[in-house]
């Protein structure tokens, strides 16, 4: 797809941004909330991760950018399959691995299949009765890289594929269905826009999801307001609106999100993942940028290469 030097930029700060939040909010991690006099810093994360290093988050992220980049699509067995594959050598040494995460992974068989990545994804679901955690939204920013040049359907059908690969719940589809899309359009137009999206989900859905929008753009909201059990795909999803909405830059953004308290880097991964399609990563600090490193020992110029590459390649 031929891009703009802006839109480009856009592509790439969806990722990078998503980073930063993620290692930004990393040392914040379960905490309370921030008084908007605080200014959140880099530091070593509350499970060991580094200065600028990310977490899951991010490492979740990759695998799907690394496909995208290549030029692969999402609808291909083969892609999702590698993806899940590269989760779970991942997941033997990593610092910490979200316990939904966890347990889906540790129930497929080895060799596997997608059908076997789906029916361990289904059994927990299940087993807990439920599956909405936020470990698939905080990984679903580099989707909308490889559908930029096509439609807004075909990018919800994979949002959704993903999604369930390891969290089942509707809520976790259609969260990843309205975040995707909403990257999207930032990508391409500069605009902040979740209402549009939508028109994506069912009726019955779009009816609940533009409820719980709406509380998110209320006047004065903040990812304060969302902080219990902002671990829910859904409680994350508002606080990381209710961040970006309510900022006037990116680096606005991603404090705004680590201010939030708790779950602090995936809500900051989350909301960097569209602060950064709007912003762009020319946005980003330049000091944080070359802090950025992490799994699998790529650093934050890795991620913008990745990114451009994935809006770019012909493939999508």
């Amino acid at each position: 797809m031929t891009l703009t030097p802006n839109q480009l930029d856009r592509a790439a700060g969806a990722v990078l941004a998503s980073a930063a939040g993620d290692a930004l909010g990393s040392q914040y991690e379960f905490g309370p909330a921030l008084d908007d006099a605080v200014t959140p810093e880099f530091g070593v994360g509350t499970f060991g991760h580094g200065l600028g290093e990310w977490t899951d988050d991010t490492s979740m992220a990759i695998p799907i950018l690394d496909v995208l980049a290549r030029g692969d699509r999402l609808e291909d067995t083969a892609s999702l399959t590698e993806i899940v594959g590269r989760w779970i050598g991942w997941a033997q040494t990593a610092k910490d691995v979200g316990a939904q995460t966890r347990t889906v992974l540790s129930g497929i068989p080895s060799p596997f299949t997608e059908s076997d990545v789906l029916r361990s994804s289904q059994a927990e679901h299940e087993r807990a009765g439920r599956s909405g955690g936020n470990g698939a939204l905080m990984r679903t920013g580099p989707l909308a890289l490889g559908y930029l040049s096509r439609p807004a359907d075909a990018l919800a059908a994979a949002a959704e594929a993903v999604s369930k690969l390891t969290h089942w719940e509707q809520d976790s589809s259609s969260a990843c269905i309205l975040w995707s899309a909403a990257i999207r359009h930032a990508v391409l137009t500069g605009e902040l826009d979740v209402r549009a999206q939508l028109v994506l989900l069912p009726a019955a859905d779009a009816a609940r999801w533009s409820v719980l929008i709406d509380e998110a753009l209320s006047p004065g909201a903040h990812p304060r307001d969302f902080m219990a059990q902002n671990g829910w795909v859904v409680r994350a999803f508002q606080g990381a609106l209710a961040a970006v909405a309510g900022a006037s830059s990116l680096r606005d953004a991603l404090e705004r999100a680590v201010r939030g308290g708790a779950d602090t880097d995936t809500v900051a991964a989350i909301a960097g993942s569209l602060a950064g399609a709007v912003w762009g990563a020319s946005a980003v600090p330049s000091e944080w940028r070359g802090l950025l490193h992490g799994w699998p020992g790529y650093t934050g110029d890795d991620l913008v290469r990745l990114a451009e590459a994935a809006a770019l390649a012909p493939g999508v």
